[in-house]
């Protein structure tokens, strides 16, 4: 049902259910938000998207506010400009004025909008409490000195990832974001997955800084850095530099890398491709032999945090295949290690990633390597900052290609990057495994899109595999509670295989990607991997010339002894709440 309205006498057909705001936005009007994400359920708790519909004295909010057919909206005059602006001044009253030293310092929603607005003095007498940092996780830091109480951080906790770590405690002025009884951020549920910090308009939550780390082993001569980058940085770095989502930047990243001093460049792709020969052999050998089913994918940490808290019943229908980043590491430490004649312990890995519990991931206790497989995480954010730092043009700068021997990879290794890719890339390999022979038609459309929840079924040679992806924690619930209560009742699970990722839209919009993700975004950088897959010669993991090379070097075959010690992982229950 269409509805017809105007926004400032301009005429705009709608569907029903639109809201005001997005009628604007259809119209080319902007109209200011501060508490709304398009992720999120209108809240309404800013005030700034205040408008007016002629014959009436209400005061509408633009988010939460329906079209109705006839509707006249006026969304700009000298009224609203002030209580817009007195809605920034009484925000800024109780936000500290410290933007030279805030890590979202011009990347800031409220400092855009006092531009904006012409606030250059502050009217109303502050009210800012101090209140102690938290960074008791080591990879997410809460800030509530700067909170300015949108609830964002909450909602996008509660209703996108369904972790409930935060909430809001207290009323009035005493009310703060914080995990339930004010206790730390890590003895919450909290899966480090650092959609707060994505969501967030000011700094009130941002990444654990390592910069420090990386440019201190860069620096020091007995270390031999080797980086790796995951296959969606290459299509969001770019935003940090002025370019669009979605642009490839693989070969500059490579070449910055360099620049700033590494002294090998791989690529997680390779530990992608490898990942999948693991995993997909995996899956094959469970169904082959009647083994725990549906087999879930292990590439994602914050999903590894979330099933280890709230389902550790169904531990055993996870992979125990290691992430990419942890397996490139633990072959960079071992296999390339002996291949080029350096000492491991000599060797710093470095791995960047677009997401925040990678930082986590490295401290778990699944590392081959004493010191770990990888010693420390970079978030696509941090990189960027290190390549302005260092003064170094990286939209002008010249290609190069990744170092030998585990930096080749397929097509099926950069679609890892969103969601779908992995069940994609999985049946690509899995396949050929159960007959021996290619698919005919590499792309698999059905997993593809920002669909919360897919399902099909594949045909491998007369052997039909039910799948799903689902992509978000909360949209993983219902899905988990459907194996959980088939399982009890004995009752047969009608999937086989089902990927999670607990980032809408997979990693190409993880908790360490360039601030200001919402659909359109996700779209642009996942048509960048399906382009990047797509001028790729080869499209299978088990076609990469590396992979095959590592096998029979050194590895012998899929779910060798050898490739046990180093490529997999056992993980174990959590307490939702930890002491």
């Amino acid at each position: 049902m269409s509805i017809h309205l105007t926004i400032n006498g301009i005429p705009v057909e709608v569907e029903a259910g639109t809201s005001v705001l997005e009628a604007a936005r259809k119209a080319g009007v902007r109209i200011p938000t501060l508490c709304y994400h398009p992720d999120l359920k209108p809240f309404g708790s800013c005030g700034l998207c205040v408008c007016k519909q002629e014959g009436s004295a209400k005061i509408l909010r633009a988010c939460a506010t329906p079209c109705a057919e006839g509707m006249k909206i006026i969304t700009h005059d000298d009224e609203l400009y002030e209580v817009r602006r007195t809605i920034i001044e009484l925000t800024m009253s109780t936000h500290p004025s410290s933007c030279l030293t805030c890590v979202r310092n011009n990347k800031c929603e409220l400092q855009k909008l006092a531009i904006e607005y012409g606030v250059r003095e502050q009217p109303f007498e502050e009210r800012i409490r101090e209140r102690k940092v938290d960074d008791s996780t080591g990879v997410i830091v809460m800030d509530p000195y700067k909170c300015i109480k949108c609830g964002r951080c909450v909602q996008v906790c509660q209703q996108l990832e369904g972790v409930y770590a935060l909430d809001f405690i207290g009323r009035g002025d005493n009310t703060t974001m914080s995990p339930a009884a004010n206790l730390p951020l890590n003895s919450s549920p909290c899966i480090k997955c650092g959609q707060c910090v994505v969501h967030c308009p000011v700094g009130a939550l941002y990444e654990k800084d390592d910069v420090g780390k990386m440019m201190k082993a860069i620096h020091d001569p007995t270390k031999v850095v080797c980086v790796q980058m995951a296959p969606a940085v290459r299509v969001a770095i770019g935003e940090e530099f002025g370019m669009k989502p979605g642009e490839i930047s693989t070969g500059k990243l490579y070449t910055a890398l360099r620049r700033l001093g590494c002294d090998y460049v791989f690529d997680t792709n390779f530990g992608a491709d490898l990942t999948i020969m693991e995993e997909g052999s995996e899956l094959v050998d469970r169904i082959k032999n009647n083994g725990v089913l549906p087999q879930f994918t292990s590439c994602c940490p914050g999903w590894i945090n979330y099933i280890e808290e709230y389902y550790p019943d169904l531990l055993e229908n996870l992979s125990s295949a290691k992430s990419p980043m942890m397996m490139q590491g633990a072959i960079t430490k071992s296999y390339f290690a002996e291949k080029a004649g350096i000492d491991k312990k000599d060797i710093y890995s470095v791995a960047i990633m677009p997401c925040t519990a990678k930082k986590d991931e490295i401290r778990r206790p699944i590392s081959a390597y004493e010191g770990g497989d990888v010693d420390v995480v970079l978030t696509t954010r941090e990189l960027a900052r290190i390549i302005s730092q260092y003064g170094i043009d990286f939209e002008n700068l010249e290609e190069s290609e990744a170092d030998s021997p585990i930096g080749e990879y397929t097509g099926a290794g950069t679609i890892f990057g969103v969601t779908g890719g992995v069940m994609e890339a999985a049946v690509r390999t899995a396949y050929n495994l159960v007959t021996g022979k290619e698919l005919d038609k590499v792309e698999v459309e059905s997993v593809r899109g920002l669909e919360t929840v897919k399902k099909g079924t594949v045909d491998m040679g007369g052997v039909s595999v039910n799948v799903a992806v689902v992509h978000g924690m909360a949209n993983a619930k219902e899905l988990l509670d459907e194996i959980r209560e088939a399982k009890k009742s004995g009752k047969k699970v009608p999937y086989d295989f089902i990927e999670v990722m607990a980032c809408r839209g997979g990693c190409i919009a993880g908790g360490g990607q360039p601030i200001g993700t919402d659909d359109e975004v996700r779209t642009m950088r996942s048509n960048g991997l399906y382009t990047d897959d797509e001028k790729c010669t080869l499209r299978r993991s088990h076609e990469n010339p590396s992979i095959k090379k590592i096998y029979s070097d050194y590895l012998e075959k899929p779910l060798s002894h050898k490739a046990h010690e180093l490529l997999h992982a056992t993980f174990s229950e959590k307490p939702l709440y930890k002491d």
